[in-house]
């Protein structure tokens, strides 16, 4: 890929991912339902939501692989279909083990870019960029989970692609594969490339992502940029540990705040501050052993977000018949 290539930014563009009232039945089952949202160049896009809420499906929708029931899915302003040589448009990674394990990972490529009229030499570039060059004649069922990505994903960087959609694409890296895909996919976002990816990694999409979609049971729940995201569905409280926690407790009550136990000796306060909280308990004279500020992380908020959106929920051991 031509590192020096950049994609117009541009207002007035379509938009890289469109995607409006998309809905999915199988039977009487609705995997996704009226789904709107947008995805621009320029922009990481983390798409989140609990197992099942239909993330994979609209991805396939997407790239034409199933049929939605009703609404459309365009890719810089037309179907999938009717792309013309679709791989110079968009980039998929879908399914990891989708590649022949008898064929080694240079003839993996250049099935796919003999198909799409993408020349040989190709091949070795991304062979080279998500760092496979070493193992370009190895057969592909002796790699491991993590290069089986790398190819994968390589295989999508073939057509040189406006547009990439990667589904759980950290799955099976090592520490030094992550740090290289967050640092490659901000790369390409940054040369005006649109990135959809999805991942179960909070922490990896909060690194990684400018926006958010979140989805619970096929319907849309959040389309919001990660600032708009902690600041709308984040919490701030104040953890307040102490020697007195229910004395100090009745006090804060008094004052109207809203108080939760962490544990034994400490208490969530929200709705005030650190000092505010401090001259509560010397007022009260409780000894406070330690006063911190907490944020909600990405996690935090997902979770809560998407609490009543989850299909299977598993139970602590205690309560297991």
């Amino acid at each position: 890929m031509n590192s020096d290539r950049e994609f117009s930014h541009g207002t007035d563009d379509a938009p890289a991912i469109d995607v409006q009232g998309l809905t999915k039945t199988y039977g009487d089952k609705t995997v996704v339902s009226g789904l709107t949202f947008q995805v621009r160049a320029g922009t990481v896009t983390g798409f989140l939501g609990p197992n099942g809420a239909g993330k994979s499906t609209t991805m396939r929708m997407i790239l034409g692989l199933d049929r939605p029931a009703e609404g459309r899915a365009l890719i810089s302003g037309r179907p999938y279909s009717e792309l013309g040589e679709p791989l110079r448009h968009v980039g998929a990674l879908l399914d990891a083990g989708a590649a022949h394990p008898g064929r080694t990972a240079r003839d993996h490529l250049l099935c796919i870019a003999r198909a799409n009229r993408i020349a040989d030499s190709r091949t070795d570039e991304v062979l080279e960029q998500v760092g496979l060059a070493t193992a370009a004649k190895r057969r592909i069922g002796g790699f491991s989970l993590g290069m089986r990505q790398r190819l994968g994903i390589a295989a999508a960087l073939l057509g040189d692609p406006r547009v990439l959609i990667l589904d759980e694409p950290v799955n099976g890296l090592d520490p030094e594969g992550i740090r290289w895909l967050r640092k490659f996919l901000k790369d390409l976002a940054n040369q005006g490339r649109a990135v959809l990816i999805s991942s179960h990694l909070m922490t990896e999409i909060a690194l990684l992502a400018d926006r958010l979609v979140v989805i619970g049971k096929g319907s849309l729940l959040a389309d919001v940029s990660m600032v708009e995201f902690a600041e709308e569905h984040g919490r701030s409280r104040v953890q307040v540990r102490s020697t007195e926690p229910l004395r100090l407790q009745r006090a804060l009550d008094r004052k109207g705040l809203r108080v939760e136990a962490a544990d034994d000796s400490s208490l969530e306060v929200y709705g005030a501050g650190l000092e505010e909280i401090g001259r509560i308990a010397a007022h009260e004279g409780t000894p406070v052993l330690a006063l911190s500020q907490v944020e909600d992380s990405l996690e935090d908020a997902f979770m809560r977000m998407t609490s009543g959106a989850v299909e299977y929920v598993a139970r602590p051991l205690g309560e297991v018949a």
